[in-house]
């Protein structure tokens, strides 16, 4: 039996939460389902801090029961299919939801079988993720003695794609304080061309990388781990020019295999799981078809571009901008403004996105760069916030605002729908 909803709100993460708090804000008669299994929400941009024993793992997640907006129901349960031409939900356990609208928000998945070996990795504690268990990270961080510590990310999206680099800078300031710095190497392996892609934040965190010392290596694509030798292997992501260099003596028992494969041992590895929109996203019609399966919605309303009564929140949108929470912050408030009109009056606003997204790349305890920008790698830093704080540089200010300052302001503005 089905059951009717003016809206059916697929995920209560950032974007679900958000986007149903603020329609339930705007327009208090509508009926409203947010469709998710889980227990606990997670503010994960904390796990960063986590991984180096910065953060409470416990002060990161609260009961799913106490975020969910007032006068919405909750259905505890997951998604397994999406009838778009007859506006359906079916669920695992609870039947099919109706709507008028959908708002999609299923957040991302890990896809932990992406790359050969890192699945037993992670299982023998060998590989570390602060995107699978930031805790894990700390402990491992703790115990290495020095050698090799590889960080590097897959060649899919991912969500805060700055993530893998901030932990690495922060390890390698505790591992300076330990005194383990001196006997070892800390590199980042990562697919793309530069260290970010925004040119005035790119000049900072090359600044830091050689302060640090650490080996930069791009175009290295990760291609599988062994688990039992401890080597990590890579292809070249740009095999039409030989930017991976391996030098002899170079101190990293580098070594080459043919004419794009590349051999690190490591002591220490943080990886990034390869990532894509949730399978039941991937196999409904609402995918774009990419193996990434992300929603195919206009870049700039967030409607699909199929089915005019859908939209998508959050990081499985087929957006090109980065996958982060202060992305959703920018287009929850155009898809609410948009889910309000459409049930008013059928049509939507002319509010856009833009691509403003967001990354606090913290460079060390106590340092933090704020990286905001939108489509096109243009950087549209906070005109505001710019009279006081040069926000390209590391500042002691940006990482009060990363530990203190943006938890509060998710838990008590962004989860009411009150930003």
């Amino acid at each position: 039996m089905s059951k009717h909803y003016n809206v059916v709100v697929i995920g209560a993460g950032t974007g679900g939460i958000m986007t149903a708090a603020q329609i339930k804000n705007e327009k208090r008669d509508a009926s409203i389902a947010i469709i998710d299994p889980a227990e606990t929400h997670y503010y994960q941009p904390a796990w960063t801090l986590v991984g180096a024993g910065a953060y409470d793992y416990d002060k990161t997640g609260r009961p799913m029961s106490s975020v969910i907006p007032k006068g919405c129901d909750w259905v505890k349960d997951a998604v397994t299919t999406i009838d778009a031409d007859n506006n359906k939900v079916s669920t695992a356990s609870s039947g099919e939801l109706s709507y008028d609208i959908l708002v999609a928000a299923p957040g991302i998945q890990i896809d932990v079988d992406g790359i050969p070996g890192l699945k037993e990795g992670l299982e023998a504690g060998v590989v570390c993720s602060n995107y699978t268990d930031p805790k894990k990270t700390w402990e491992l961080v703790q115990k290495f003695k020095g050698g090799n510590a590889v960080f590097t990310q897959p060649t899919t999206p991912i969500k805060c794609g700055g993530a893998p680099q901030k932990i690495m800078y922060l390890a390698d300031d505790h591992w300076a304080k330990t005194g383990v710095k001196k006997d070892t190497n800390v590199i980042f392996a990562t697919p793309g061309s530069v260290i970010f892609g925004v040119p005035d934040f790119a000049k900072t965190l090359t600044k830091v990388l050689q302060r640090k010392n650490i080996h930069f290596k791009p175009f290295y694509a990760i291609s599988k781990i062994d688990v039992a030798n401890k080597e990590v292997h890579f292809t070249n992501s740009k095999p039409d020019e030989n930017n991976c260099v391996v030098n002899e003596g170079n101190g990293l028992s580098e070594r080459t295999e043919g004419d794009s494969a590349y051999v690190l041992p490591f002591d220490l590895l943080h990886l990034a799981p390869p990532q894509s929109a949730p399978d039941f996203i991937k196999n409904s019609p609402l995918s774009n078809g990419t193996p990434g399966g992300w929603i195919d919605v206009d870049i700039n309303t967030l409607q699909h571009n199929k089915y005019p009564n859908v939209f998508a929140v959050g990081d499985a949108a087929a957006l090109p901008t980065a996958k982060t929470g202060a992305a959703i912050r920018k287009q929850a408030p155009v898809v609410a403004g948009n889910v309000v009109a459409m049930l008013n009056s059928n049509k939507i606003t002319d509010a856009q996105y833009e691509g403003y997204s967001s990354c606090p790349l913290v460079t060390g305890y106590g340092k933090m760069v704020l990286a905001e920008f939108k489509y096109n790698n243009v950087r549209d830093s906070d005109p505001f916030l710019s009279k006081f704080v040069d926000t390209t540089k590391e500042n002691y200010s940006m990482w009060i605002l990363k530990k203190f300052g943006l938890p509060y302001l998710y838990w008590n503005r962004m989860m009411k729908g009150k930003m």
